[in-house]
């Protein structure tokens, strides 16, 4: 089966957006560009973590390359919400990042999850396992490649603070969601809160 480099460079818009209420949300990176549009679903902690790591990124480019860096955007920039349709085109297994020198660009891959079963065989057949471990697990699977400037990836990164900020606030005791109705907090023995 063939794969879908699905590659933006540069997209007109890439954002991290969510679809459904809080406490039941849908998080998706959505690239738009040259009349195309891709939304991948991923999980909260995965925005979380791609935001995170892409702030490292920036740093870590500027202490290695001196790459002039913006300053973190002080105005709210892209708030809208996600273009329809959001169609999910793959769910994300893993995400990769990497800092291209030459055009001074950040490049953010998010490559679909893969099928986990693990195959088991009976028998000696010492040659079939050397054949499978030349072989990549990840180049047969769809992938959401884009190019971002700096400042596109600052703008990136607020957006996607926001966007994991704004769920259901979190139980002052035991930090766990609270959900319109309460929940049953766990330092209160159970106890409906």
């Amino acid at each position: 089966m063939t794969h879908q480099v699905h590659a933006f460079e540069p997209p007109e818009r890439f954002v991290a957006g969510t679809v459904g209420a809080p406490g039941e949300r849908t998080f998706f990176l959505q690239a738009r560009g040259g009349g195309r549009l891709v939304s991948v679903a991923l999980e909260k902690v995965q925005v979380s973590l791609l935001a995170e790591k892409l702030e490292e990124l920036l740093s870590e480019a500027q202490r290695r390359f001196g790459v002039e860096l913006p300053e973190a955007p002080v105005a709210v920039g892209d708030n809208d919400p996600l273009d329809n349709p959001v169609d999910e085109e793959f769910r994300v297994g893993t995400l990769g990042l990497a800092f291209d020198v030459d055009s001074a660009t950040v490049v953010i891959e998010a490559i679909a999850a893969g099928e986990s079963e693990v195959e088991v065989e009976l028998g000696d057949d010492d040659e079939d396992d050397e054949a499978d471990e030349d072989e990549e697990p990840d180049e047969d699977l769809d992938r959401l490649r884009v190019r971002l400037t700096p400042e596109a990836t600052r703008e990136f990164i607020e957006r996607a603070r926001r966007v994991v900020n704004a769920g259901r606030p979190p139980c002052p005791l035991c930090g766990q969601p609270l959900d319109p109705a309460g929940h049953l907090c766990p330092r209160h023995n159970g106890y409906h809160r």
